[in-house]
């Protein structure tokens, strides 16, 4: 009976990957696309730094859901693993995904602090609030996180797993193991967005509240209340989507749970989480549609009278030719 029980957790853990995975990975890459080319298009959000911060996590969102997610579809869902065929992948995929997780968790955290520092009334904080400025703080963001992912790439590797006698990937270094789990996951990769996308998060919605009673030209008032709601609105999802799945982590690694059933309806509960973790990379496109009126018509704006006229014209008459003088 119990053999039964866990063999059915185990093949919903497979469905849950595959059925609610190859949606949200579907559905992130368009988004992603979409988000990359409105950013792009317009030169208001060219010239915004907060939106500069939203184009680059739009890229690494793209970038993990292909690497983490489509390789998690692949190794959970139908036993795919290139981790145990080629060394390169097996030390690359994690190095590759926590460089990706990171910036995109960054660029949110950077995103909400230039929110803050756009809408604060003292004029030396808002000089933080500069496109030159965001590209030199990326740069040097991403260039940091590459450098403190390098132990990925060294110490995973090949080994044999001796009751089945087959090639594994895994960390071989025991501190390493460790650094990754509390330096990595616990503090890089959600103490610290968390607490910088809270904290400035509420200073940032204080803010907006008082930006009405400011002499502030409308323009700029009207993309300063759009950008501010669009990075309060991800702020909140994130407590719906990465902390279930800190969560769920944190009692599978440290519960010391002997019982197997009870394992297989952890892994259950952390392969759902672990989906509502990739729906985070996958949801910023359909979230600003859905909050901001504003980015609704400048997504259609770019896709209808930027592209799509452009190559398609609906010619009524012949074209007459004209003379460029």
């Amino acid at each position: 009976m119990s053999s039964a029980v866990i063999a059915s957790l185990v093949n919903a853990y497979q469905q849950v990957i595959i059925y609610m995975g190859i949606p949200i990975l579907s559905i992130g890459l368009i988004g992603g696309l979409f988000n990359v080319l409105v950013f792009l298009s317009l030169r208001t959000f060219r010239e915004s730094s907060c939106a500069f911060y939203f184009t680059i996590m739009s890229m690494v969102n793209t970038g993990q859901l292909l690497i983490g997610l489509g390789s998690r579809i692949l190794i959970s869902g139908f036993n795919i693993d290139f981790t145990r065929s080629s060394l390169f992948y097996c030390k690359f995929r994690t190095f590759f995904f926590q460089v990706m997780a990171f910036c995109s968790l960054m660029c949110i955290s950077l995103a909400t602090m230039d929110q803050y520092f756009a809408t604060c009334t003292r004029p030396h904080w808002q000089v933080w609030s500069n496109i030159r400025v965001a590209r030199r703080i990326v740069i040097s963001v991403i260039i940091m996180i590459i450098i403190e992912q390098i132990p990925c790439v060294i110490y995973y590797d090949h080994r044999i797993s001796l009751p089945s006698n087959e090639t594994i990937c895994i960390i071989t270094n025991t501190n390493f193991e460790k650094f990754n789990v509390y330096g990595n996951y616990l503090i890089l990769g959600n103490l610290i967005p968390h607490t910088l996308t809270f904290s400035f998060g509420i200073l940032a919605y204080r803010n907006i509240q008082q930006l009405s009673y400011r002499t502030v030209p409308l323009v700029r008032r009207e993309l300063d209340k759009q950008l501010s709601t669009m990075v309060l609105v991800q702020i909140s999802y994130i407590c719906l989507t990465i902390t279930p799945n800190l969560i769920i982590y944190i009692v599978a690694t440290y519960g010391n749970i002997q019982d197997s059933t009870v394992r297989s309806q952890i892994n259950l509960a952390y392969a759902i989480t672990l989906c509502l973790y990739y729906s985070f990379f996958a949801s910023p496109f359909y979230i600003y549609i859905l909050v901001s009126e504003r980015f609704r018509r400048q997504f259609f704006y770019v896709i209808f009278q930027m592209h799509i006229n452009r190559w398609c014209p609906h010619r009524v008459a012949p074209r007459v030719p004209t003379i460029s003088t």
